[in-house]
């Protein structure tokens, strides 16, 4: 596959109109993806989830390069409140709409330079080598935009076999604040979409970040976003697990001035074979900050999950509160949870703690229910419902919490 992937690359690199100062940043990439090829187990932060087995068991060939799609979608998968939206066809961006809002208080900056850096994380290799383009929205100091911003991300029916590498990289300059919820409505082909993106988020500025993969495909996932907090800032993430064949989050946040807050919760609900993992390193790096995790899962019918997540506190990171809670919900003798939770302190005035469990459904309360006249199905699916809905209700948005409710099937 790696001679393809190579062909891929020199056919994209030679059809692309680059300048020669980024060919040589694609090329450096693209050499230090092939040094190592896709992750293995053989590497720590992918002991659980080897996406090496997972492509080559996956996929005979895979394409990367694909000539840009131009057609328009335009029936939006979420009607229950109004939005602004960026529309990805094929990892290119189709349309953007601010209609909401005041567009002189947001910037869009589309086809900018790729950095010109190297990554221990193989796959941000490989999304720099193959990416043809990628946006950058900046929100204004001082700018509350009135709207959540939907990013829609569409896969045509013809796209069978192929990796698309994207990215989306978001600046909140001071004072500012944005709701930004991303979902797909992809086909059942069998693709590997590599999404990338860098979030700034300036002093006294909030982003509600909302992550939900829904639709069941066969598609492999992969996500990485790498979070910086200023002084007083703060992240709301939600990571809703559920649709893909595979999907990997993966989530590195830095708090780096005092007064930031981190709250991170997730939902893995899966079944039918399914894999998908939640890897969060949460870094405290400044003083009086403040992290909250909760990571809840529901396995069945073969289903594997897992979760790693790690605080890490610095030396001057005094004050420091930090929890992490995973708990999963097993519904047959047939699936697997995987969690690694982990401290790294070397501060000593902290408050941190983690803790992880796993079990079945608990019989006595499905017999207690049924007593009172439901189906054992009905009992069973109440109790999934109870146990998932305290993180759903976690979300503070509420236009976002009565979709993701309705998304999982838990009753208002």
């Amino acid at each position: 596959m790696q001679n393809e992937i190579k062909l891929n690359f020199e056919k994209s690199l030679s059809e692309g109109n680059y300048s020669i100062s980024q060919k040589e940043i694609k090329e450096k990439n693209f050499n230090k993806f092939l040094e190592q090829g896709f992750p293995n187990k053989r590497i720590e932060d992918w002991k659980f989830s080897d996406l090496n087995q997972i492509i080559s068991t996956n996929f005979e060939k895979l394409d990367f390069y694909k000539e840009n799609n131009t057609s328009s979608i335009n029936n939006d998968f979420i009607n229950e409140f109004k939005h602004n939206k960026i529309v990805f066809i094929n990892g290119n961006v189709s349309k953007i709409d601010f209609g909401y809002e005041d567009k002189e208080k947001i910037s869009i900056n589309q086809n900018l330079e790729l950095d010109n850096e190297l990554n221990e994380n193989v796959l941000l290799n490989l999304n720099t080598a193959f990416l043809s383009s990628y946006i950058k929205i900046t929100i204004n100091k001082g700018y509350q935009l009135q709207k959540p911003l939907v990013l829609y991300n569409y896969l045509t029916s013809d796209l069978d076999c192929y990796g698309l590498n994207m990215r989306l990289d978001i600046d909140l300059e001071d004072d500012t604040s944005i709701d930004v919820i991303n979902i797909s409505n992809e086909t059942t082909n069998n693709n590997f979409l590599n999404f990338r993106q860098k979030i700034n988020i300036g002093k006294n500025a909030t982003l509600k970040n909302y992550s939900l993969d829904i639709n069941p495909t066969s598609n492999i996932k992969y996500s990485f976003k790498d979070i910086d907090l200023d002084k007083n800032s703060h992240l709301e993430y939600f990571i809703l697990s559920k649709g893909s064949k595979f999907a990997k989050h993966d989530i590195n946040c830095s708090l780096n001035n005092d007064h930031g807050s981190v709250v991170l919760n997730g939902v893995i609900d899966l079944d039918n074979k399914k894999h998908h993992e939640i890897k969060t390193s949460i870094n405290h790096n400044e003083e009086n900050c403040k992290s909250y995790q909760l990571i809840k899962s529901v396995l069945n019918e073969n289903s594997k999950g897992v979760y790693q997540g790690k605080i890490y506190v610095a030396s001057k990171a005094q004050k420091t509160d930090g929890y992490q809670l995973s708990r999963a919900l097993l519904l047959n003798d047939n699936v697997e949870f995987n969690a690694k939770p982990e401290l790294e302190i070397y501060a000593d005035d902290v408050k941190c703690s983690h803790g992880s469990t796993s079990g079945n459904i608990d019989e006595n309360s499905i017999f207690y229910l049924m007593s009172r006249g439901l189906s054992h199905a009905q009992s069973k699916k109440l109790l999934t419902n109870g146990f998932l809905n305290e993180v759903v209700e976690k979300i503070t948005n509420e236009s976002v919490k009565s979709l993701v409710k309705k998304l999982t099937g838990i009753q208002e």
